[in-house]
């Protein structure tokens, strides 16, 4: 007669724990704080803040444009005129004013 013996209870516990322990980490890997979601997120936030600060850098590049053309040293007049035409609503004799 064959005796059949119990798995013993300590491998259980140890497989049961290696398995909870490798799927915390796992989770973790994926949705933890520094996880595989987290980093698609800071990769969207990131070429968010990108496309921001190419739009501010165009912006900023403009104004510059402008400021130099109404510098003392060089004097865009069609820009002035324009300038004047808006701010202080200064008109030429010449033209007619439709509203």
């Amino acid at each position: 007669m064959t005796r059949r013996s119990k798995p013993a209870f300590g491998g259980i516990l140890y497989f049961s724990t290696i398995l909870m322990v490798g799927g915390y980490f796992t989770f973790a890997a994926v949705q933890g704080d520094y996880g595989l979601f987290s980093r698609a997120e800071v990769d969207a936030e990131s070429a968010a803040l990108q496309r921001q600060l190419d739009q501010i850098n165009a912006q900023v590049a403009r104004m510059e444009n402008l400021t130099k053309r109404l510098s003392d040293t060089y004097l865009d007049l069609d820009l002035l005129d324009a300038q004047a035409r808006s701010i202080l609503g200064l008109m030429r004799s010449d033209e007619i004013i439709i509203r």
